[in-house]
């Protein structure tokens, strides 16, 4: 009996911890009620791995800037994950860079719409420039660009 209590214990390392696995990839995101883009944005999320909770709002102007997002550096939607804010519509790439890096801002910000970006459609025209969001009164700073 001991033995089989040895083995079981034992293969219990090689199972995959969900706890851990879960955590980084649970995002919140906020959209305008009408918004289908957002929609296409929470799938790609998805399919790349990532839970996502969608919440329709009609104060999503109000939840951007108290998240630290500049005016006029908005984007379509705004994403709480792992204590960052991630406004519009940042390739996935971008955000995993982000939640390996851990730098210490608020998050990034894609603003606007830009055609070809995740969850929009057409193709992608020019580079997207993703900014920082700051905190603590730091400049605002290009973050990445695809």
């Amino acid at each position: 009996m001991q033995r089989r209590t040895f083995l079981l214990a034992g293969s219990a390392l090689f199972l995959p911890i969900p706890a851990i696995a879960e955590t980084a990839g649970r995002a919140t995101l906020y959209k305008n009620p009408q918004c289908g883009c957002c929609e296409g944005y929470a799938a790609y999320l998805r399919d790349n791995g990532f839970e996502v909770d969608v919440k329709p709002t009609n104060d999503l102007l109000e939840i951007s800037h108290k998240a630290g997002v500049p005016e006029g550096m908005e984007g379509c939607h705004t994403m709480f994950i792992d204590g960052y804010v991630i406004d519009g519509h940042v390739p996935v790439n971008v955000v995993r860079k982000l939640l390996k890096e851990r730098p210490p801002i608020a998050g990034i910000t894609l603003p606007g719409m830009p055609e070809g970006s995740p969850g929009m459609s057409g193709k992608q025209t020019g580079t997207f420039v993703i900014y920082t969001v700051p905190k603590d009164g730091k400049t605002q700073e290009v973050y990445a660009t695809e």
